[in-house]
């Protein structure tokens, strides 16, 4: 799905949202930069995957929360895990660098990747790109899990506090 499309299938699910059109950003700072409202809603999209390309995982935390992926990696009980490379990020996610958000799942057609959000979010809006890092979402991140869970992504919540992380499926 391109950023259309992702319009298109929220209304279509009749999920509520605001989208906000701006030039391409690529890091935390430029978004930040952008003066959007409800700072509190900004992320962090972490694409991974462990050292034989056999298990994927997208993780989704506050936009300045400080991310150990060994602690991740042992609480999820995966083997070591690296960032994914530019091209698994293109043929899995139908996405490039920069433009890293979990609408991404909806172009995982194999449903290879985990999702892992943020506990903070839960009850909360969240902001992400809709593919493309030329606008930014913002909806409950509560309907935005049901939409993925339902695309057929495994989907967790994880909590992420003082060093300690906490999976809730």
């Amino acid at each position: 799905m391109n950023k259309a499309e992702v319009y298109q299938f929220l209304n279509e699910s009749q999920i509520e949202y605001e989208a906000y059109e701006h030039h391409a950003v690529f890091t935390v700072e430029e978004a930040d930069a952008l003066n959007l409202p409800d700072p509190g809603a900004g992320t962090k999209n972490l694409f991974l995957r462990d050292q034989k390309k056999q298990h994927y995982y997208l993780l989704t935390v506050r936009d300045h929360l400080p991310v150990r992926i060994k602690d991740f990696q042992k609480k999820i009980g995966a083997k070591p895990l690296s960032f994914a490379s530019e091209e698994d990020l293109n043929r899995i996610l139908g996405l490039i660098k920069g433009s890293v958000t979990p609408f991404g799942l909806l172009n995982d057609g194999e449903k290879l990747v985990e999702f892992y959000l943020d506990e903070y979010f839960r009850d909360r809006t969240i902001s992400a790109h809709p593919n493309e890092n030329t606008a930014t979402i913002f909806l409950q991140a509560n309907n935005l899990m049901k939409l993925l869970e339902r695309n057929g992504n495994p989907v967790s919540w994880i909590r992420l506090e003082d060093g300690s992380i906490e999976i809730d499926v």
